[in-house]
């Protein structure tokens, strides 16, 4: 080799790792920034007198436009350009993260994080496909070892900078600067990413299917909006109609999809991946967990913060032995565990992970509003090896039967699952925790806040057991031994791929 290849290779190699540094960033700006809100929660609800109706869209609003977004983000990135796509949810995201840091009332707040779930929609689907592009199979691996390291990073820091952004109060902007934190690394994603990205598409792009994103996204608002509002409404009836109506547009939006495919070949969703059993068990497992912890994560921080008085700091502080369980338990899996015991890991799982909850409930119980930190690192740390245990596998256990040429499809079908399933559990915290409080007699009763949600944590935790002893039976429909396939198939999709990243399961610190 001539020294000009040489150094031609160097500057070569060079630009791609900081390209990677540059589509990780970006992912772990959208795992802090879903996971960085729920900390500040208390403070939104004073400085702007947010009613629970809006909380619960600054935290599901994110979530379900993220979820409506992500296969039609993948697909618009396949269509007209990864690198094109990248950058313009990048400079999205900026922005709206700029809208939420100067928001001026909840509901510009609520508009502001709808915009950036959308946003985020376009940036996270290019992330790996231009991983894919960049790097030869041979290095994936480190690549996507890197990538577990960033989640466990993103899982640990997001609760507790928001915390300490809370807490330092800067230039008195109280909760602001958690989002006004991303202006300087969206701005120098977007110069760098220009730069050193290097520009693809997928080489037989399907045209977008504008009727199944506008039926997906009708279905899942039509579901999840009455369930967040019914409880302020007193739950009226059109609420229950739209909710029964969702599943009316569900099965439209099955029926158009099989036409689509009979007619062009390119529907948004690809129907003939629930005929795989393992497959569609794993969406169900996706679907249901989603459901856990939207639910878990919001009502965590509710008790602790308005229940027992902490201050964000020490809440933020109290989740991180649960992150450290999750990062630890989540390598162990995928790297020693699955290829010797296979499916039995993930029920394991979810046997621990509901081991944890019950004992969780059981010290809330016993220590009431005098409960300390050191107490409740048992149930947390239980409870982050029982989630690391299923979350690091999952992708590759639905994966693992599915046809090569329809992994991209099928992977983004997985995370698309998991966010409605979040979104839906962040919808069900009013039934299953506002749903027990009398806000009329702690209006006249304050003292009684702490023992109001403090039973009101315990019932919302019941109802986690419950799901998580239904995802351990559906789990027997998954493979007995996950197919390590996974990197090979994605490479040879035809559209290579809507994420197949773990980037959006782990501690998703509710959305």
């Amino acid at each position: 080799m001539s020294s000009h290849d040489a150094v031609t290779e160097a500057a070569t190699d060079r630009r791609r790792w900081i390209a990677l540094a540059i589509v990780m960033t970006a992912a772990f700006m959208d795992l802090v920034d879903a996971t960085i809100v729920n900390i500040a929660i208390p403070s939104i609800e004073r400085d702007l007198g947010a009613s629970f109706g809006h909380i619960q869209w600054i935290t599901a609003g994110y979530a379900l436009a993220f979820a409506a977004g992500l296969i039609t983000g993948g697909r618009l990135g396949d269509i007209y350009g990864r690198k094109r796509l990248f950058l313009l949810g990048t400079a999205g995201f900026t922005v709206a993260s700029a809208l939420c840091g100067f928001a001026v009332g909840p509901e510009m707040l609520v508009a502001s994080r709808l915009l950036q779930g959308a946003a985020a929609a376009m940036m996270v689907p290019q992330v790996l496909s231009i991983v894919h592009v960049t790097f030869p199979a041979h290095e994936r691996g480190k690549v996507f070892g890197l990538f577990g390291a960033i989640i466990g990073l993103g899982a640990v820091s997001g609760p507790l900078l928001g915390a300490l952004l809370t807490q330092w109060n800067i230039a008195g902007l109280e909760w602001r600067p958690i989002f006004l934190i991303n202006l300087p690394v969206g701005i120098a994603g977007l110069l760098l990413g220009r730069k050193f990205i290097i520009e693809s598409k997928a080489p037989k792009a399907l045209r977008l299917d504008l009727v199944g994103v506008l039926l997906v996204t009708l279905a899942l608002l039509m579901l999840i909006y009455p369930l967040t509002r019914g409880r302020e409404l007193d739950w009226p009836l059109w609420g229950h109609l739209c909710m029964a109506g969702s599943l009316v547009v569900f099965g439209v939006l099955v029926a158009y999809e099989k036409y689509k495919t009979r007619k062009d070949g390119s529907p948004l969703v690809e129907l003939s991946l629930f005929r795989v059993k393992s497959f569609a068990a794993g969406i169900a497992v996706q679907l249901t967990f989603g459901v856990v912890m939207g639910i878990f994560f919001l009502v965590w921080t509710l008790y602790m913060q308005i229940g027992l008085g902490w201050t964000p700091l020490r809440a933020g502080l109290t989740g991180v032995p649960f992150s450290i369980a999750v990062s630890t338990a989540a390598g162990l899996s995928v790297q020693k565990l699955v290829p010797r015991f296979g499916r039995k890991v993930l029920q394991a799982g979810a046997l621990t992970m509901a081991a944890g909850v019950l004992l969780y409930i059981w010290v809330a119980g016993r220590y009431g509003t005098d409960i300390h930190t050191w107490q409740m690192i048992p149930p947390l740390v239980v409870m982050g090896l029982g989630m690391g245990l299923i979350v690091a596998p999952l992708t590759d256990a639905v994966l693992s039967d599915v046809p090569r040429e329809h992994a991209g499809s099928a992977s983004g079908l997985i995370n698309t699952t998991g966010q409605m399933g979040n979104a839906l559990g962040l919808g069900l915290v009013s039934v299953v925790f506002y749903g027990v409080i009398d806000e009329e007699r702690l209006a006249r009763v304050p003292g009684e806040v702490g023992a109001a949600f403090t039973d009101a944590f315990q019932n919302a935790l019941g109802w986690a057991v419950a799901v998580l002893a239904g995802i351990f039976l559906v789990m027997f429909a998954l493979p007995k031994k996950p197919k390590q396939h996974v990197e090979g198939a994605e490479e040879s999709a035809v559209e290579p791929v809507e994420p197949v990243e773990p980037v959006r399961e782990e501690p998703a610190l509710a959305h």
